[in-house]
């Protein structure tokens, strides 16, 4: 796996790597961490496609669905714990 590009982001870090032919887009925050995969193949600009499917609303809703995963994990670990 080799890194393609690191993402600024205010509000969580994005990494772009190639692997077997596919896009695999890292997005962390904290100790979480989104991953998306895409087939080199289905995009037509190559990485530039990558950059562009990562636009606001896509971010808007991986930052929705960090703060959901936070909220999840307390949940279950507060379950766990006490």
């Amino acid at each position: 796996m080799r890194i393609i590009a690191e993402l600024p982001h205010p509000e969580f870090k994005v990494t772009i790597m190639m692997m077997n032919q596919k896009y695999i887009v890292k997005l962390e925050q904290g100790s979480l961490e989104q991953t998306y995969k895409v087939a080199e193949m289905d995009l037509t600009n190559g990485v530039d496609s990558v950059f562009e499917l990562l636009d606001e609303t896509f971010l808007s809703t991986v930052a929705i669905r960090f703060i959901e995963m936070r909220k999840d994990f307390k949940e279950t670990y507060n379950r766990y714990n006490y």
